[in-house]
C-alpha cells in the first residue's frame, strides 16, 4: 500500500504541473488580446483627430473661397493676407501662381494625450477651366507643434482630404 501511495505522488505533481501551464497559457492569450485592443483603440482615436484637422482645413479653405468671383479670398494674387479659422488668424501665402498655402494649429481636444493636431491646406486655382476649377488639399495630422506652422512628428498619423469644383 505504501508502494502505491508514493507511485501516485509523482502523478499528482505531474497533473499539478500540466494545470498550471494551461492556466499559464490562457492568461498569456487573453493579455495579448488585451494589449492589441488598447493599441487598436489608440491608432483609432489618433486617425480621428488626424481626419478632424483635414476636414477642418477644407472647410476653413471652402469658407473663404466660397462660389468664387469676388467673394473668394483666393482670387487675388497678393501675399501674405490673413484669414480667421478656429478663432486663431492666419497668414495665407502664395506658393506659387494661383496656389495658397496656410496652416491651422492647435487643432483637437485638450487633454487627448497626443498633442495637439494641425492642418497643412493648399487651395489650387492655376486650372481655371473646369473640370477641376480649383482643388482644394488638406493634410491633418494628429499632434504638431503649437506654434503657427505645423510641424508634425514622424510618428504623428496623417489623413488627406482633397475637394475639387
Amino acid at each position: 500500500m505504501i508502494k502505491r501511495i508514493k507511485k501516485n505522488k509523482g502523478f499528482v505533481l505531474l497533473f499539478a504541473v500540466t494545470l498550471a501551464a494551461v492556466f499559464l497559457s490562457i492568461a498569456i492569450g487573453v493579455t495579448e488580446v488585451a494589449l492589441k485592443e488598447v493599441q487598436f483603440s489608440t491608432s483609432a482615436k489618433n486617425t480621428n483627430n488626424a481626419f478632424f484637422a483635414a476636414d477642418t482645413g477644407v472647410e476653413c479653405a471652402l469658407y473663404y473661397d466660397r462660389s468664387g468671383g469676388s467673394s473668394s479670398v483666393f482670387i487675388d494674387p497678393s501675399t501674405g493676407f490673413t484669414i480667421s479659422c478656429n478663432n486663431k488668424t492666419i497668414t495665407v501665402t502664395e506658393t506659387a501662381t494661383n496656389v495658397w498655402n496656410f496652416s491651422i494649429p492647435n487643432l483637437g481636444g485638450p487633454g487627448d494625450g497626443t498633442g495637439t493636431g494641425c492642418a497643412v491646406v493648399k487651395v489650387d486655382k492655376s486650372n481655371p477651366t473646369p473640370p477641376p476649377g480649383t482643388t482644394i488639399t488638406a493634410d491633418g495630422y494628429n499632434a504638431g507643434t503649437s506654434g503657427a506652422n505645423c510641424n508634425p512628428p514622424s510618428t504623428a498619423v496623417d489623413r488627406e482630404l482633397s475637394t475639387s469644383y
